[in-house]
């Protein structure tokens, strides 16, 4: 027994266990830094790679919007484009039918109320139209301010 104390207390015994003990709280130092790196996985390739896309993001984002607001710019003027056409034939429909002289005397004979020699011409009156005229000619002895105000309380009626 007393051998075996004299080898627990014996110089390479002792570093034998500090150097264990020192191998095992390095181990543990790494774990925990290995630990702690691994969330955060941010090396300096991956920065620069992330700070390249970002510059080609910032470099082709005006680019990107000016080449959209031109093809809507394009869009709209083709639809314009489209519109200008189908007036033009509208026009040359209009122009072929005033050509035709049947078709300009009655345009005559509807618009500037024309007849023609022997025959009798009658216009019909909207019984409407003629009590509206008679209310417009009592309005035109009044003074102005009084139409105004009838006008506003007409407007205010109507909103109710």
């Amino acid at each position: 027994m007393a051998a075996r104390d004299r080898d627990r207390f014996s110089t390479t015994t002792r570093l034998r266990l500090l150097g264990e003990q020192t191998a095992a709280r390095v181990y543990r130092s790494q774990n925990k830094r290995q630990a702690r790196r691994r969330p955060s996985r941010l090396t300096g390739r991956a920065a620069l790679l992330a700070l390249v896309l970002c510059s080609l993001i910032v470099a082709l984002a005006y680019p990107m919007r000016q080449y959209i607001s031109q093809r809507a710019e394009i869009a709209d003027l083709k639809h314009r484009q489209e519109q200008a056409r189908a007036r033009v034939e509208q026009l040359r429909d209009a122009k072929a039918r005033w050509q035709d002289d049947a078709y300009a005397e009655q345009q005559i004979r509807r618009r500037l109320h024309y007849v023609m020699p022997g025959e009798t011409g009658y216009v019909v009156i909207d019984p409407g139209a003629a009590k509206q005229s008679r209310a417009d000619r009592a309005a035109a002895h009044r003074p102005w301010y009084a139409n105004v105000w009838d006008g506003v309380d007409r407007s205010d009626a109507s909103d109710q």
